[in-house]
Protein backbone atom coordinates (compact mmCIF):
# COMPACT_ATOMS: atom_id res chain seq x y z
CA UNK A 1 0.00 0.00 0.00
CA UNK A 2 1.30 3.33 -0.87
CA UNK A 3 2.11 5.91 1.94
CA UNK A 4 -0.72 8.19 0.60
CA UNK A 5 -3.01 5.76 0.99
CA UNK A 6 -2.17 4.32 4.53
CA UNK A 7 -2.29 7.77 5.22
CA UNK A 8 -5.61 8.05 3.68
CA UNK A 9 -6.96 4.87 5.37
CA UNK A 10 -6.03 6.13 9.05
CA UNK A 11 -7.18 9.39 8.34
CA UNK A 12 -10.62 7.28 7.54
CA UNK A 13 -10.50 5.15 10.59
CA UNK A 14 -9.89 7.98 13.15
CA UNK A 15 -12.53 10.09 11.54
CA UNK A 16 -14.98 7.24 11.63
CA UNK A 17 -14.07 6.68 15.69
CA UNK A 18 -14.14 10.57 16.42
CA UNK A 19 -17.73 11.13 14.83
CA UNK A 20 -19.13 7.45 16.43
CA UNK A 21 -18.40 9.31 20.31
CA UNK A 22 -21.00 11.63 19.04
CA UNK A 23 -23.84 8.99 19.53
CA UNK A 24 -26.01 10.11 22.59
CA UNK A 25 -26.69 6.21 22.99
CA UNK A 26 -24.03 4.21 24.94
CA UNK A 27 -25.57 0.93 22.93
CA UNK A 28 -25.07 2.69 19.49
CA UNK A 29 -21.80 4.17 20.02
CA UNK A 30 -20.32 1.18 21.67
CA UNK A 31 -22.01 -0.61 18.42
CA UNK A 32 -20.58 1.69 15.95
CA UNK A 33 -17.11 1.79 17.42
CA UNK A 34 -16.77 -1.84 17.48
CA UNK A 35 -18.00 -2.46 13.88
CA UNK A 36 -15.65 0.31 12.69
CA UNK A 37 -12.58 -1.37 14.70
CA UNK A 38 -13.73 -5.17 13.39
CA UNK A 39 -13.82 -3.84 9.62
CA UNK A 40 -10.61 -2.07 9.68
CA UNK A 41 -9.08 -5.06 11.50
CA UNK A 42 -10.49 -7.66 8.81
CA UNK A 43 -9.14 -5.79 5.70
CA UNK A 44 -6.11 -4.73 7.12
CA UNK A 45 -3.70 -6.73 5.27
CA UNK A 46 -5.43 -6.48 1.83
CA UNK A 47 -3.07 -5.79 -0.98
CA UNK A 48 -4.96 -4.96 -4.05
CA UNK A 49 -4.90 -1.47 -4.86
CA UNK A 50 -8.52 -1.57 -6.39
CA UNK A 51 -9.81 -3.38 -3.52
CA UNK A 52 -8.55 -1.03 -0.93
CA UNK A 53 -9.87 2.03 -2.79
CA UNK A 54 -13.31 0.22 -3.00
CA UNK A 55 -13.25 0.03 0.62
CA UNK A 56 -12.18 3.26 1.37
CA UNK A 57 -15.44 4.76 -0.55
CA UNK A 58 -17.82 2.38 1.05
CA UNK A 59 -16.26 3.62 4.46
CA UNK A 60 -16.82 7.28 3.06
CA UNK A 61 -20.32 6.19 2.58
CA UNK A 62 -20.47 5.07 6.10
CA UNK A 63 -18.63 8.20 7.33
CA UNK A 64 -21.63 10.46 5.90
CA UNK A 65 -24.50 8.05 7.67
CA UNK A 66 -22.59 7.79 10.62
CA UNK A 67 -22.30 11.88 10.37
CA UNK A 68 -26.00 12.87 9.16
CA UNK A 69 -27.10 10.19 12.34
CA UNK A 70 -25.31 11.73 14.99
Amino acid sequence: MAASSRAQVLRLYRAMLRESQRFSGYNYRMYAIRRIRDAFRENKNIKDSEKIEELVNKAKANLEVIHRQV
